[in-house]
């Protein structure tokens, strides 16, 4: 394996974390529930919907650039609370991962 794509392994595998651990809490965390998402390749555009619970949520969309020497573009929207819709448009790249973040 190169170097270069070593460290886009690395990169990737450490996005990834930093999504999970960041939609995981402690047995204390407030957590939004009744959670969904909508991916809108056409209008390229995702979001992300809680209907109750506590604490907020955002979207999370990991794209591969086109470029493979550019590598993934993580892409959110803002920090909501439940009841509230987190939006983010997002660039003309393959999505590689979407998710419903918490905190």
């Amino acid at each position: 394996m190169t170097t270069r794509r070593w460290t886009s392994a690395v990169a990737l595998s450490a996005a990834l974390t930093a999504g999970v651990l960041a939609g995981t809490g402690g047995p204390a965390s407030a957590t939004p529930t009744g959670c969904s998402y909508t991916l809108d390749l056409g209008a390229r555009t995702a979001s992300s919907y809680c209907s109750g619970g506590t604490g907020q949520h955002r979207i999370w969309v990991l794209e591969k650039h086109f470029l493979a020497e550019v590598g993934y573009i993580p892409v959110w929207g803002p920090w909501v609370a439940p009841g509230e819709v987190s939006f983010t448009r997002i660039p003309q790249h393959t999505v590689v991962d979407i998710r419903v973040q918490f905190q």
